[in-house]
C-alpha cells in the first residue's frame, strides 16, 4: 500500500529564469515513497528543467527543493551518446558505473530483460533493448527515487507500453518512489499514480484519468488528443481520489 506521507522529494513554489525567460513558473510538486509521478506537456514546457532542478543541477530563480537526507538517487537520462568508434560491450558500459557486488550486474540486467544481450556490443542494440540498459545503470544504486526522463524514447509503441509495464514492476518490487517525463499521457495512463501537467506552470495534477479530463488538458493538447485517450485498467490496492491523493482500498481497483 502506498503512503504518500513518506516524501523523497518536495518543490514549494519553484521558479527557473534563463534569458529573461520564465521557464518553469511557481510550480509545487511531491513524490513519496513506492509512488510513481508523471511530468507531461508539450516540447518547451519545461519537464526536464524541472527535473534538473531536482537532481540540483539547476539554480532556482525562487522557490526550495527539499530532498531526503541520505537518499539514493537513481537518474536514467533522456539520451546517452556513445562515440560509435569505441568497442563497448553492455557489460562494460554497466561495469563503468564504478564497482559492485559480486552478481549485481547480472542480477539487474536479468530485472530489466537484457541478460541475453550483455556481450553484445553497444551500437548493435536496439532502441529499446539500450533504454533498458540504461533503466538497469539507474538500478545500480539500489535508488529510494528512480527519475527517468523519457525513459520510453527512441521505442517502438509496443515497446513502450512493455517498458512501463517493467518501470510499475520495479516500483511494486522495490517500492522506490518514481519521477519520470513522458510526452504522451496515453502510455503512461495504467503505469502512474499521479500525473502533473506542465507548461511552464502547472496547468492541472491528478491522478491520469481526471487529468486526461481536465479542461486546461484538453486546452493544451487539443480535443482529439484528449478524447482519444483509451480505457485501461489499473489494478492495485489502492484508489485515488480526484487530484492523486491515494485512498486505501480492500480489494484492487479497475479505472475504465
Amino acid at each position: 500500500m502506498l503512503d504518500i506521507s513518506k516524501f523523497l522529494i518536495e518543490a514549494q513554489g519553484v521558479n527557473i529564469q534563463a534569458d529573461g525567460r520564465m521557464i518553469i513558473n511557481h510550480v509545487d510538486m511531491t513524490v513519496s515513497e513506492g509512488e510513481i509521478v508523471t511530468l507531461i506537456g508539450p516540447n518547451g514546457a519545461g519537464k526536464t528543467t524541472l527535473i534538473k532542478a531536482v537532481l540540483g543541477l539547476r539554480s532556482l530563480s525562487a522557490g526550495s527543493v527539499t530532498i531526503r537526507p541520505n537518499i539514493a538517487i537513481g537518474y536514467m537520462p533522456q539520451r546517452l551518446s556513445v562515440d560509435p568508434n569505441l568497442p563497448l560491450t553492455v557489460r562494460r558500459f554497466i561495469g563503468l558505473a564504478g564497482k559492485m557486488a559480486k552478481g549485481k550486474r547480472q542480477s539487474v540486467l536479468d530485472e530489466v530483460g537484457v541478460l541475453p544481450i550483455v556481450d553484445s556490443s553497444i551500437h548493435d542494440i536496439s532502441g529499446g533493448e539500450m533504454q533498458r540498459v540504461l533503466l538497469a545503470r539507474a538500478l545500480l544504486r539500489d535508488p529510494d527515487l528512480l527519475v527517468l526522463d523519457e525513459p520510453a524514447q527512441a521505442v517502438d509503441v509496443n515497446g513502450q507500453a512493455e517498458l512501463y509495464q517493467l518501470i510499475s514492476t520495479i516500483r511494486a518490487e522495490r517500492g522506490c518512489g518514481v519521477l519520470m517525463v513522458s510526452h504522451d499521457l496515453h502510455l503512461v495512463m495504467s503505469a502512474t499514480d499521479k500525473v502533473l501537467c506542465l507548461n511552464n506552470h502547472l496547468c492541472c495534477v491528478g491522478h491520469p484519468d481526471a487529468v486526461s479530463k481536465d479542461p486546461n488538458y484538453v486546452e493544451l493538447f487539443g480535443p482529439q488528443v484528449a478524447s482519444s485517450l483509451a480505457l485501461y485498467h489499473h489494478h492495485h490496492d489502492h484508489e485515488h481520489a480526484v487530484d492523486g491523493h491515494v485512498v486505501p482500498s480492500s480489494e484492487g481497483h479497475s479505472h475504465g
